[in-house]
């Protein structure tokens, strides 16, 4: 039986060396075919609108107009100087226009473009004013403006000719129109003025994609040249730069380097704690290698799930080493402490049932973060638990095989931390108990006054980390160019385009005085342009009985017109055709296939679903506080929804936190069930220290005013899964081998503290958070967990 048993294991060792060389021959591939490159779009972390198709295209509109734009304002005092700092800027990046290349063309089409679109359909466009106008003036009021606008006395600006738009209500129009952005033609560029200086206005496309780590590290390097370029024309000039490929970029510089030093760190701490404790390099060398399939199988693995793997996975994922070696270090201890008659397959056959709830608790905890609708904790999750899969699997298949009864040997320094468990206090036993009991009602009382004073914070805007100069730029950009914020918004449904812009035109009329009190500055709709028919058609009929039609008997304006300059009857019979000629409907879908259309293009989502939708963007909205009364509007006018993708996301966040908050309560229940199958009475002991340890933490957090995040209980998930192997490394051997399950268990946690230590100093909030709950929850079990598992007389009693 011995001898099939061994053939068996000689089998899957030699069957599992098949599959780890096959899994880094995948690894190769897709590193070498640079199909690994890692994801850095921080919005792909967080979830979508999965029951709502029509909210999250409308989300991935707003964000997308944006993704492959870098607007950049070069400004001075002197336009002149401005536009030769432009100029400087642009002859920097002309040699790379495959790369980056300037958006806009020009400007002195612009005139000929828009009467493309809106010349035939003129006398249909009106504005609110304009109607009340039309509404309460005369024709006599009328003729003299058309007068005023023939002789250019008061006439203002016009486009076209004066026959074509003989009363200026085209160019009114035009110009309220033009006064949804500060962006205006100069000098064939696009200009802006604010605060005494003149920005000529660069908007440039990114060629390749914005979240692609290559193009990153090319396009940042070419835009801070062509600052320096530009700068160094005029050194007064101000150069402001904004993209979504410069926040990308800065996100994934640090975390490629959070990756390369929580990794190497972890690795090297490590390595030298088991060079330390058996001065051989073989356990080095077994260890690193459980750890290297567990990386490789975790990658290859999430590759074939998910298609991808973010960068923010691969960082925490980094942590993962310090985790994937318990089992390695458990082996390697435990036959330490295991007579040499004792072979190494017959020793792994007796550690199995730990060895297998061990691995069971970590997946128990890193799961419960796949439950969330998170895509980013699921990937990191499902990236984690499959590592240690892989890991567990490697030491189940080679370490019998490798590790023979003696070829390890401790060194005095990893004996003498193994009995150092002889003297650590026992909480439920022992002759010092008594005098630990003041003590332990202390921490007790200040953990319980800590958490009282905890704070909930599920703002996902605090989970971000921008560096101060780009989102300085950010600013200054957003109140230069007056833009809408892509994060708040309306999204208009119907059941067709012409009901979508009927809807659109009710909301606007119910903003308005929002509008007039200064609380937004304006809205940007595809019905701004492009009116609903019906709305056309009321502008024409009003036009025709204000201007076109004689009334009670007296002339029209045309007619009192060529009274005035001595023209003939049929001169102004001739005006009217050609007022009523320039009267043809203007459909949404012409205007935004026209060069005027192209920046509201995100704005129209066209056949969504089973209808038609289009979003409704502010201007101007700084005051926070007015988000109540802009989502109270869109009950006042059907198929309107109020979109707060910052505030469903923190939404998402707070319930999530509530919903993983009694997760982990059943997650102790249902790892204490499993525990009381194999420890019975005692099972409770493996639990006790991670139970502890996460209510000193939420106390000490409490007291440091730490705020309590989603990211904090999903780590509570974690102490847990990792804190009960102690209890089981403890609880598992007989008294005499507790020396050596007193070593693997400070080795584990020494490892375990390093890798989440270094995730602590994470410049993400997010993993600086998680790291810091791990730090000090495993610092705690590790300190707690002889206190709750001294053999005692049932540890003689119960069965090992």
């Amino acid at each position: 039986m011995s001898k099939q048993n061994g053939s068996l294991q000689r089998r899957l060792a030699a069957l599992w060396l098949l599959a780890v060389l096959l899994l880094a021959a995948h690894n190769a591939w897709l590193w070498l075919g640079q199909r690994a490159s890692p994801d850095t779009d921080i919005l792909a972390l967080l979830p979508s609108s999965r029951n709502d198709a029509v909210l999250q295209q409308a989300f991935s509109h707003m964000v997308d107009s944006a993704q492959q734009k870098v607007v950049v304002l070069v400004g001075d005092r002197d336009w002149e100087q401005a536009t030769r700092a432009a100029d400087a800027y642009l002859a920097t990046l002309r040699p790379q226009a495959a790369l980056l290349a300037p958006m806009a063309g020009d400007t002195a089409q612009l005139q000929e473009q828009w009467l493309g679109v809106f010349g035939n359909s003129r006398s249909l466009l009106l504005t609110d004013d304009q109607r009340r106008q039309l509404a309460a003036g005369s024709a006599e009021q009328w003729s003299q403006q058309a007068l005023a606008g023939m002789y250019g006395a008061f006439g203002g600006p016009r486009l076209g000719a004066w026959q074509d738009d003989p009363f200026g209500l085209f160019s009114g129009w035009v110009q309220e129109r033009a006064r949804e952005t500060p962006v205006r033609p100069r000098d064939g560029r696009l200009f802006v003025e604010r605060d005494g200086k003149s920005y000529a206005l660069l908007l440039l496309e990114l060629k390749a994609p914005a979240f692609s780590l290559q193009a990153q590290r090319q396009v940042v390097p070419l835009l801070a040249q062509a600052k320096q370029a530009a700068l160094a024309q005029v050194p007064s000039a101000e150069v402001v730069t904004g993209g979504v490929v410069l926040h990308a970029a800065a996100a994934g510089e640090q975390a490629s380097g959070e990756m390369a030093t929580i990794g190497a760190g972890s690795l090297a701490g490590i390595l030298l704690l088991m060079w330390l404790t058996f001065r051989s390099l073989k356990p080095i060398l077994y260890i690193a290698a459980s750890i290297a399939v567990g990386c490789l199988g975790a990658l290859s693995a999430s590759m074939l799930l998910f298609g991808h793997v973010h960068l923010l996975t691969l960082v925490f994922g980094a942590s993962l080493i310090g985790i994937a070696q318990d089992y390695g270090i458990y082996f390697l201890c435990a036959r330490l402490g295991t007579p040499a008659e004792v072979s190494s397959p017959r020793l792994f056959r007796q550690l199995l049932p730990g060895l297998a709830l061990m691995l069971l608790a970590a997946a128990i905890g890193y799961l419960g973060m796949a439950a969330t609708p998170f895509p980013g904790l699921q990937q990191m999750a499902v990236f984690s638990a499959l590592g240690l899969v892989f890991a567990w699997i490697t030491v189940a298949c080679w370490f019998p095989q490798l590790v023979g009864p003696d070829s390890l040997r401790a060194t005095g320094a990893a004996q003498a931390f193994g009995r150092g468990i002889d003297g650590w206090p026992d909480f439920l036993g022992g002759h010092a108990w008594h005098l630990m009991l003041p003590a332990a009602a202390a921490v007790i009382g200040l953990s319980a006054a800590g958490i009282a004073r905890l704070q909930a914070s599920d703002d996902i805007r605090a989970l971000q980390k921008t560096p101060q100069a780009l989102l300085d730029d950010q600013i200054r950009i957003g109140k230069l160019l007056d833009m809408a914020a892509p994060v708040q918004f309306y999204l208009v449904r119907a059941d067709s385009a012409e009901a979508v812009l009927q809807k659109e035109e009710q909301l606007k009329q119910k903003l308005q005085p929002l509008v007039d009190q200064h609380v937004i500055s304006g809205v940007q709709a595809v019905s701004n342009w492009a009116p609903s028919q019906r709305l056309q058609q009321d502008n024409l009929q009003l036009l025709q009985r204000a201007l076109l039609q004689e009334r009670d008997g007296r002339p029209d304006a045309l007619a009192l017109v060529a009274r005035a300059i001595d023209e003939s009857p049929d001169w102004a019979r001739a005006m009217r055709q050609r007022m009523l000629d320039k009267a043809q409907p203007l459909a949404p879908d012409a205007f935004l296939a026209s060069p005027a259309g192209e920046a509201s293009r995100h704005l129209w989502l066209g056949k969504s679903g089973d209808g038609y939708a289009s979003i409704v963007a502010l201007r101007g909205l700084a005051d926070y506080r007015a988000l109540d009364r802009l989502a109270a509007l869109a009950g006042d006018v059907p198929g309107v929804q109020w979109v707060d993708k910052v505030g469903e996301i923190s939404a998402v966040l707070k319930y999530y936190r509530q919903y993983m908050g009694w997760a982990l309560l059943a997650a102790y229940a249902a790892i204490f069930a499993l525990l009381s199958l194999r420890y019975r009475r005692r099972a409770w002991r493996a639990l006790a220290p991670p139970l502890a340890a996460s209510f000193i933490t939420l106390g000490l957090f409490g007291w440091l005013g730490q705020p309590l995040q989603l990211f904090h209980v999903l780590a509570g998930l974690l102490v847990l899964g990792l804190g009960v192997d102690y209890g089981i490394f403890l609880l598992e051997p007989a008294r005499r081998e507790r020396r050596y399950a007193w070593l693997t268990v400070g080795l584990s946690a020494l490892s375990a503290l390093l890798s989440f230590g270094l995730l602590a100093l994470s410049g993400s909030p997010p993993l600086h958070a998680f790291g810091l709950t791990m730090l000090c929850g495993m610092l705690l079990v590790w300190l707690l967990a002889p206190c709750f598992t001294h053999p005692g007389n049932a540890a003689d009693k119960d069965p090992a």
